[in-house]
């Protein structure tokens, strides 16, 4: 099975490091100081694992002409860009493990619907400053066929990544996997930008907290809306937080974040990791996108709206 994964930040690298090392066939697509750094000292993963592997670096998508799985590691502001560098692709599958609920549309429109799988990647890492790839959180790569159906190409897909040691899933609802991270996502980006801070220490705290629970509840009333039913349980208890009183899923919260304390005390946000790095962030795909749909459905989500509009600042300003 050819791989190709697009984008070398924290996620793709890991992706495509572990699959490397399992002997699959994999091409890891990546821009400038990047995809030489990574073609000449081979693509170094530390954290739960230390190993370094050597594989195919692109930096010329032009030369690729077919894979049999395509995978979205992109920030989600270089999306449309990332998009047309592969349109000429001949894809088997492909799907996004990008933040936000936009991609399976986008991609949709440059592969046709039947290729597009959806997923999401609750993997948690960063790329150091010497451009080692940190894997700190071993939580599942989920996908599954957009209309609920387990396909055999989706099984396929699973048992590789679990055979090169990622952890992996079939969803039989990708749908309410997706909104589901997205809820959850979105509530703790915006508390890690404002605060600056690692994630337990902002779910930890009772007022950083609440206003986190607030902005997961807000989100929730979009898929709700749409019909699409939340997951329940871990990670993000979203059966409680849709459904209990405000102090309740603040108590929740705080537990999870004194949990997290232990497992991934260093575990900064995807988003925190972009403005440390003083870098554009994901505002207008994910934010901007709640604000715009709630207020197309008739829907109210003053918190999140309040958080859109300082963080679009704060991106412009880093801009």
């Amino acid at each position: 099975m050819r791989f190709v994964v697009l984008g070398a930040g924290a996620l793709g690298t890991v992706i495509a490091a572990y699959l490397a090392r399992a002997g699959e066939d994999v091409a890891l697509i990546a821009r400038g100081a990047r995809a030489k750094q990574l073609a000449n000292e081979g693509v170094t993963i530390t954290g739960l694992e230390d190993f370094t592997v050597k594989m195919e670096i692109v930096d010329q998508p032009a030369n690729l002409d077919a894979a049999d799985v395509l995978i979205m590691a992109t920030k989600t502001y270089d999306t449309a860009t990332a998009i047309d560098a592969v349109r000429h692709v001949k894809v088997g599958s492909v799907f996004s493990i990008q933040n936000g609920v936009m991609k399976n549309a986008q991609l949709a429109e440059a592969f046709g619907e039947e290729a597009v799988l959806g997923a999401v990647g609750m993997l948690g890492g960063a790329v150091q400053a010497d451009g080692v790839a940190n894997y700190m959180m071993a939580n599942p790569i989920i996908v599954g066929e957009i209309s609920g159906e387990v396909s055999p190409r989706v099984e396929d897909i699973i048992k590789t990544l679990q055979a090169a040691k990622l952890p992996a899933a079939v969803s039989d609802n990708i749908q309410t996997e997706e909104w589901s991270k997205f809820v959850g996502w979105l509530g703790l980006s915006a508390l890690a930008v404002l605060t600056r801070a690692e994630t337990w220490k902002f779910l930890a705290d009772g007022d950083t907290a609440r206003i986190a629970a607030r902005i997961m509840r807000e989100t929730a009333q979009l898929p709700q809306h749409l019909g699409i039913p939340l997951k329940a349980g871990p990670p993000f208890d979203l059966d409680i937080v849709t459904s209990k009183g405000e102090d309740e899923v603040v108590a929740l919260l705080q537990r999870r974040g004194e949990a997290q304390s232990k497992t991934a005390p260093n575990f900064r946000q995807s988003m925190l990791q972009d403005v440390d790095k003083g870098k554009q962030f994901e505002v207008e795909e994910t934010f901007g996108f709640t604000v715009r749909e709630a207020e197309k459905l008739g829907l109210s989500v003053p918190t999140v709206e309040t958080c859109y509009r300082v963080l679009a600042g704060l991106n412009r300003m880093i801009n």
